[in-house]
């Protein structure tokens, strides 16, 4: 349910509620709202960080302009400007959200990774592997690859952990064609993005993508490396011998979460006024970086 700013509600048709994100059925289309919730290791942190669901949204029509030669996407318009004058007057939805194509989703994380770290540092720890690709010996946390590497995971519901995959268990899922033509795209926009982001002072360490099929064509959805599906190091602070990086991404708050050593349970903790604060200038600081615009708070 969205206020109108003449007072009156308008329901629209809730089809999904994501993490972050929230899809409204628009008939032929759907609307896709980015929220200022931030989500961490698979649950709703209670707080919001005000603002940060304009960063997403800015963020991946920033990016979705730039790839569409590489591959198509669901976008429509993320001009709130151009939605229909019914949506017009829920304020609420101004530079947070896009009308997409109705695409049916593949459900794979398609993961592309420059540097290891995270869950893939913790399987190469203990197998030498990432999602069975056999990888070079003794590297080091926050080591740089020598080449990114594509590495699938299962999208799971309802709160689930999703859970790494094999390309062969890729295949076996979508087929050969599909799943080598996804591979593909992901390290084409993943080498492309890598090197801009770099000549603007940010190592985009891994990412998340995610497809669909529009019309019976593999399109680009969802969002696109912003702060929330990307790992964001400053070039000139990058450490490489293992030692942590001042990540410009939510990393930041898995952190603050480990630091107050929370079990990952119920009751989830809320998030101090300083960590929300911190986080959002790290959202802030990306956005800026990448294109090259101020953002300005509404």
């Amino acid at each position: 349910m969205f206020k109108e700013n003449n007072n009156i509600n308008i329901q629209l048709s809730l089809v999904h509620k994501g993490k972050v994100r929230d899809i409204y059925d628009l008939n032929d289309n759907y609307l896709i709202v980015a929220s200022d919730r931030i989500s961490a290791f698979d649950c709703i942190i209670p707080t919001l960080i005000e603002n940060k669901g304009k960063i997403l949204h800015k963020l991946s029509m920033f990016w979705f302009n730039m790839t569409k030669s590489i591959v198509k996407n669901h976008v429509i318009t993320g001009d709130f400007n151009h939605f229909p004058k019914s949506l017009q007057n829920i304020l609420y939805l101004r530079d947070r959200s896009m009308i997409v194509k109705k695409a049916k989703r593949i459900n794979i994380e398609c993961i592309v990774r420059g540097y290891i770290t995270g869950s893939a540092w913790t399987e190469y720890s203990k197998t030498g592997k990432i999602c069975n690709i056999k990888l070079e010996n003794n590297l080091k946390e926050f080591s740089k690859l020598q080449t990114p590497i594509f590495t699938p995971s299962s999208k799971e519901e309802h709160g689930k952990h999703d859970q790494n995959i094999s390309f062969t268990d890729m295949i076996n899922i979508l087929g050969t064609q599909t799943a080598e033509k996804i591979r593909k795209i992901s390290l084409t926009l993943y080498n492309k993005i890598s090197k801009y982001t770099f000549s603007k002072g940010l190592i985009l360490a891994d990412t998340k993508l995610e497809f669909g099929l529009y019309n019976d064509e593999l399109i680009l959805i969802d969002e696109i490396f912003t702060p929330d599906s990307s790992r964001f190091w400053e070039v000139e602070k990058y450490n490489k011998e293992g030692i942590p990086n001042d990540s410009l991404d939510k990393q930041y708050v898995r952190d603050y979460l480990n630091s107050i050593q929370w079990n990952r349970k119920p009751p989830i903790p809320t998030l101090p006024d300083n960590i929300v604060k911190k986080t959002i200038m790290k959202y802030m600081d990306v956005y800026e970086k990448l294109t090259g615009k101020k953002f300005n708070y509404v």
